[in-house]
């Protein structure tokens, strides 16, 4: 069978039994990066006594995780494009579920910092690896609503990692409950990676690698909505094998044929990300304490603000395959941008009751501008190179997530707090801008198969 024939069944295909399983099964990498960096922040205050810790050092806990997430995201997007999703999307969980076991077990600083950055290494891992998946398995219809449905587990794992801390950490005396709250992250991960067994390689990665009769196997497995994947095709000879290329070399080429859509995925990802982060740090650093919320009401701050967020990744579900993307993106850039404003609004209140409000307002939009953000850049890169675009992406966009707590710090310090929010509102709208060209040149993904998205048009 021809290898257009077999992507046109994938992507005509119903919804089945296959499709929420890998959606489910992948969504949970999301679930367990908002759980770590949830659960971490609330207990960085224990770290600090436990081993007497400068504010520096404590800082570094947090900023050691955005290190290990580039070097994940962008050293695998290349395993990914080169040895293929379903190898990466185990290895990843596994990566993930043994350190945060062995962050559970840290006897001291220099442990927990070194765990921490091995342990988002294979975090940073499942951005390239999942993404990809996502987007070749899902039919052209549907993947849109499909990929942001898995980055909605993200508000998922920080309501989790809530609800942990205020009725596991705090009940436990504060030397173990850090521990079992690691602990049980870990357990979930080994759980899902063995759930995980059962997703099969990407059928256009295996036509990317001349592998066809393989390829053909998987597409009718998903036709008949199978789960389990125990009986495979022998293993065809790639036919790449004898023209690897190494990680600078696949990079260059990328952004040698597609500078406009590398570009396009870093500024987006900076944004979110910049805008994302330094909203939670400046919540954290600045807001409640400046309107003093009663410390055993803080972790329902984040719980509520959190449930917010599940709203607006409910809404971009709905519109990013009804409305497009050239539509939905920017629009929740700009809206959440101005939900920063509203934020800012509240604060000249004093009372944390509106600033809570403004607060879930916020993340209520920008969840929903970072979520239109992934399936639109994950689907615009070539099969052979779309981890590795997706990595190049995200290692950009954690710059920003590093980046933003410390000049947010620096103006707030220095200018006060409604310049600095003014700032956290500017970061949005680079996405904004940076969406002008693709909405104007580029291809509208809405509906388009991901061969279909490579046709000539004005952005390269």
């Amino acid at each position: 069978m021809q290898p257009r024939d077999l992507l046109a069944r994938l992507d005509a295909l119903r919804w089945n039994r296959f499709h929420t399983t890998v959606t489910l099964a992948l969504g949970v990498g999301w679930l367990l990066d908002a759980f770590e960096v949830t659960i971490v922040g609330n207990v960085i205050g224990v770290f600090k006594h436990l081993w007497h810790l400068s504010d520096t050092q404590a800082s570094w806990v947090l900023s050691i995780w955005f290190v290990g997430l580039t070097i994940g995201a962008y050293g695998f997007g290349f395993l990914a494009d080169r040895y293929g999703r379903r190898r990466l999307f185990l290895l990843t969980l596994v990566l993930y579920g043994s350190f945060t076991l062995l962050t559970a077990l840290a006897w001291n600083y220099g442990a927990l910092l070194a765990f921490r950055l091995l342990t988002a290494i294979g975090v940073g891992a499942e951005y390239s690896a999942i993404n990809s998946a996502i987007a070749e398995f899902i039919p052209a219809a549907r993947r849109g609503r499909a990929n942001a449905a898995v980055m909605n587990f993200w508000s998922l794992g920080a309501i989790f990692a809530a609800l942990v801390t205020l009725y596991l950490v705090n009940a436990l005396p504060a030397e173990y409950g850090w521990r079992v709250a690691f602990g049980f992250g870990a357990l979930v991960a080994l759980s899902t990676a063995w759930m995980r067994r059962s997703i099969p390689e990407s059928p256009r990665w295996l036509l990317e690698q001349g592998r066809v009769r393989e390829a053909e196997q998987v597409v009718l497995g998903i036709e008949q909505g199978r789960t389990h994947w125990d009986a495979t095709v022998p293993a065809e000879a790639t036919k790449h094998d004898a023209t690897r290329r190494g990680v600078w070399a696949q990079s260059r080429e990328l952004v040698r044929r597609h500078p406009g859509r590398v570009a396009l995925g870093c500024a987006l990802d900076f944004s979110e990300a910049a805008g994302y982060y330094g909203l939670f740090a400046f919540l954290a650093l600045f807001i409640l304490p400046a309107v003093h919320v009663p410390d055993g009401f803080a972790p329902f701050f984040y719980l509520i603000g959190n449930m917010g967020a599940l709203i607006g990744g409910g809404l971009v579900v709905l519109l990013l395959d009804r409305a497009g993307r050239k539509s939905t993106v920017p629009m929740f850039y700009l809206l959440a941008a101005g939900g920063v404003l509203v934020l800012a609004a509240s604060m000249r209140t004093g009372a944390w009751g509106w600033v809570l409000a403004a607060f879930t307002l916020a993340n209520l939009l920008a969840t929903g501008g970072w979520i239109s953000a992934y399936p639109t850049f994950s689907e615009i890169f070539p099969t052979e190179l779309r981890a590795t675009g997706i990595g190049i992406s995200v290692a950009v966009g954690r710059l920003g997530a590093f980046a933003a707590p410390l000049v947010l710090t620096a103006v707030s310090d220095r200018f006060g707090m409604i310049p600095a929010l003014l700032l956290l509102a500017s970061f949005w709208l680079i996405g904004a801008v940076a969406m002008l060209p693709w909405m104007l040149w580029g291809v509208e993904g809405r509906g388009r198969t991901l061969e279909a998205m490579l046709k000539p048009q004005g952005v390269r």
